[in-house]
């Protein structure tokens, strides 16, 4: 039977979009505590189906699919901008599919604004009506108001009328700011991205015996089974080394290999591959928070999953994108001998003015990576890295990076990293790392 915390969920979920939420009338309807009802709102909202806006309150959104991500709910975009709802709160849920700067002449301006567009503009009354009819939200920067008719007809047609205290700049920055970072979000696959769904995986309950094993291994030629309790929970691990030499009618749960290692939904790809294969696992049980079996990964979907990613253009440039980006090349005479060069830009450096700890982390683990895979093809994890000796380094230095192998064996690699600027050393790092091999 579900948990209380699942049946908000629930409820929540089956809500139409854009209707109101609140603490006590969920607490009412569902018979739970306040503080029950409390905790099942912020998990909708930290799973993108719901959305609390100050002045306005709570308010059921559409959920995203992945391939969705960079749009914004009207909703996301008053928090965004720290924004006051003027009217149209009951289209707050929709969802826009650009955004248009009002900084044109009145005619040329509404050549380009249409359905499920956001014009952004100052005080001009005229624009937000005619912006609304065309069927566009209204976002009005520099803290202006509108006309009373405006606000009804905002009503009246479910577009909202949005305004803030910034300026026009500020907010396009803000928005695509906030686009950029879905972006970077989308790119990261995620296991519930790639599970074999609970309604797709043969699973052994833990009153089942070795004899049921031996039944499903037949039906599926799979030979790693999760057991679950009568409530699904995952309760251990089943393989063939487990039930080989049993008599038939053991009891599945006096042989299974208890608590197995398992993950969430939400767990990275990458992560989840590096459990694997430190750990020596083909298959993975993935539950709820309530340790409910809600699916299982293979070895073999990760890997998979991994070559995609690989293959995928990059859309969004995180941090550690901006830091590869200034690397080049120096080739070295053998295998292992190359050595790269890295300018620190701007961006690179801390309030000092000097290279920021993280991007000098960044910087040895790229090179230790790029050295590694002149040796053996794959993924690598950084297992443990010790940064023992660094110096200041300033803005728009540009640094020699030295990285040697000390020792590569099937699955891990120790590399030895030295950074100079004009000759002189600024940083030394030693790096063990996990390979993950994809073939």
């Amino acid at each position: 039977m579900a948990t209380k915390h699942e049946q908000i969920l629930q409820y929540i979920d089956e809500l139409p979009v854009g209707e109101k939420i609140s603490v006590r009338q969920i607490a009412k309807a569902l018979s739970v505590s306040e503080g029950t009802a409390y905790r099942a709102i912020k998990e909708a909202e930290n799973k993108g189906y719901v959305s609390t806006i100050e002045r306005v309150g709570t308010i059921r959104i559409e959920r995203k699919k992945k391939e969705n991500i960079e749009k914004l709910t009207y909703a996301e975009v008053v928090n965004i901008v720290d924004g006051q709802v003027l009217g149209g709160r009951t289209g707050l849920h929709k969802t826009l599919n650009k955004f248009v700067i009002g900084a044109m002449e009145l005619d040329a301006m509404m050549r380009y604004t249409g359905a499920g567009n956001l014009l952004i503009i100052g005080n001009r009354t005229n624009a937000h009506e005619l912006a609304l009819k065309a069927g566009a939200a209204v976002l009005i920067t520099g803290g202006f108001d509108t006309d009373e008719d405006v606000k009804r007809i905002a009503d009246e047609l479910q577009l909202p009328i949005i305004s803030t205290s910034y300026d026009t700049f500020t907010v396009a920055t803000m928005i695509n700011r906030a686009i950029y970072d879905q972006l970077i979000k989308k790119e990261i696959v995620l296991v519930e991205d790639i599970l074999t769904p609970i309604e797709d995986t043969t699973v052994l309950r833990t009153t089942d015996t070795v004899e049921d094993w031996f039944t499903y291994n037949r039906q599926t030629t799979h030979s790693r089974f999760p057991v679950v309790d009568h409530n699904g929970k995952v309760y251990g691990m089943v393989t063939s080394k487990d039930v080989m030499g049993r008599d038939p009618h053991t009891s599945i749960e006096k042989i299974m290999t208890k608590n197995p290692m398992t993950v969430g939904g939400k767990t990275s790809v990458a992560s989840s591959s590096h459990m694997m294969v430190w750990e020596g696992i083909e298959l993975l049980p993935v539950v709820d928070d309530a340790n409910k079996l809600i699916g299982i990964i293979s070895r073999q979907d990760v890997l998979k999953a991994l070559q995609m990613i690989q293959r995928q253009p990059q859309v969004g440039e995180t941090l550690d994108d901006i830091v590869t980006n200034q690397f080049t090349v120096m080739k070295g005479k053998g295998k292992g001998d190359d050595v790269y060069q890295c300018e620190v830009t701007p961006q690179m450096t801390n309030y000092l003015g000097t290279i920021s700890y993280g991007v000098f982390t960044t910087i040895v683990s790229e090179a230790a990576n790029r050295i590694l895979k002149s040796y053996k093809k794959g993924d690598l994890v950084v297992e443990n890295m010790t940064i023992y000796f660094l110096k200041p380094v300033q803005i728009d230095s540009t640094l020699d990076i030295f990285p040697k192998v000390l020792e590569v064996g099937r699955k891990f690699g120790k590399v030895d990293v030295e950074v100079f600027n004009e000759g002189i050393l600024v940083g030394k790092a030693m790096m063990m790392c996990q390979l993950i091999d994809r073939s």
